[in-house]
């Protein structure tokens, strides 16, 4: 995620089009939940391999992250891998074992795994609409080139909240509805990163660790370990080695 940005020249595109612009790669997260529209075999079945599979893109986008992060400010995204972990942990603690826990059809168990899920993958998308906003502060050109980027790497990410969603029982508009839910913070936090571009930019690094130590305590925590009692453990690692390599080299070729 190409996110440099040192200089802010608003009046070059309106607040309005950047807005839109940001909103078009939150509804781009939605087309990950199109393959499950042709999958009719009872997705329990293959939720062993859906987690592998999420887990991998996962991580592959938590690695991007770090590798941005990093080259800004590691201080600043250290900070923000443990505030990450630290926001998961407590949500674990809150959410608990509440077995009349829902959303929408999902009860229990299934219900707090979305839910974290979805808390995980909205919280990640801070960055890439504070991302959005600074460079479309830099140039106009420069803006659409880095959501178009967003807007690519957004459809893998939908892909890994519909793994999580649809083999649990969730129609697939709905996990594309969720999906496109999760991306929201990008057309929401794009104006005002736009408008003050200094002051968010400097918000960066933390961010992207932050989304980055949030999706990796929660793959650590509870896909992996699932993946790994429901299936058996060569195939869970490889399907979530393949997955972390391809969205890995997606957003280093991206970012290019």
């Amino acid at each position: 995620m190409p996110l440099v940005c040192d200089r802010s020249i608003v009046g070059t595109v309106t607040t309005t089009a950047v807005f839109v612009t940001a909103l078009v790669t939150a509804v781009a997260t939605g087309l990950g939940a199109l393959p499950f529209a042709f999958r009719r075999a009872d997705p329990r079945r293959w939720l062993g391999s859906a987690n592998a599979v999420a887990s991998g893109v996962m991580l592959g986008a938590s690695a991007s992250l770090l590798l941005e992060g990093v080259d800004r400010s590691g201080g600043g995204t250290l900070l923000g891998i443990v505030a990450g972990a630290a926001f998961v942990a407590f949500a674990y603690r809150v959410i608990g074992d509440r077995n009349g826990l829902h959303l929408g059809t999902l009860r229990g168990a299934d219900a707090r795994k979305a839910l974290l899920v979805l808390g995980v993958m909205t919280a990640h998308s801070a960055a890439e609409g504070i991302g959005i906003g600074s460079a479309f502060g830099d140039t106009t050109s420069f803006g659409l080139l880095i959501a178009f980027a967003i807007a690519v790497q957004n459809i893998p990410e939908g892909l890994a909240i519909s793994l999580v969603l649809v083999p649990r029982g969730t129609t697939v508009a709905r996990a594309a509805a969720w999906s496109v839910f999760s991306s929201l913070p990008q057309p929401l936090l794009a104006v005002p990163a736009f408008l003050f571009v200094e002051e968010f930019t400097a918000l960066l690094p933390a961010a992207l660790g932050f989304g980055a130590g949030a999706m990796v305590w929660m793959v650590g925590r509870d896909l992996l370990p699932e993946a790994f009692r429901q299936g058996p453990r060569q195939a869970v690692v490889t399907n979530a080695a393949i997955a972390f390599v391809l969205m890995l080299a997606l957003q280093l070729k991206l970012a290019a």
